[in-house]
């Protein structure tokens, strides 16, 4: 098991930036791969970047492209997203994703753990 836990959401005026935590706890060692994930009412859950937990490769959405960035600290267990630039459509509830097979991983049902989830809200 891998329990998650994110943090790091809030309000933030358009073009402004935000970084989000994910740390992580159990056999972390199982996962090859975790991710960030977004969701907004009435919508599937969209897929935001991945990582590869070792080596470091990492995989976005062409949406936060050049805008997001998806790093990790092994030794704290900790993945983050940094987000600048940020625009209101990038508004939703933000989850942390672990266990994917691949770095590349985009599909929310192949991953094996999430976390509760932390707000963002991006103000015009």
């Amino acid at each position: 098991q891998v329990q998650l836990v994110e943090s790091g959401g809030g309000l933030v005026q358009a073009g402004g930036s935000l970084r989000l935590s994910c740390a992580a706890s159990g056999r972390t060692f199982s996962t090859h791969a975790m991710g960030w994930f977004r969701q907004t009412p009435g919508k599937e859950r969209e897929f935001v970047a991945s990582i590869r937990w070792s080596g470091g490769s990492t995989y976005y959405a062409d949406s936060v492209k050049g805008r997001f960035t998806i790093s990790k600290d092994n030794a704290k267990n900790t993945v983050y997203l940094q987000m600048n630039s940020l625009k209101p459509e990038d508004t939703a509830v933000y989850y942390c994703a672990a266990g994917g097979r691949y770095y590349y991983e985009t599909i929310a049902g192949q991953y094996d753990y999430w976390g509760q989830g932390t707000q963002v809200t991006v103000s015009s």
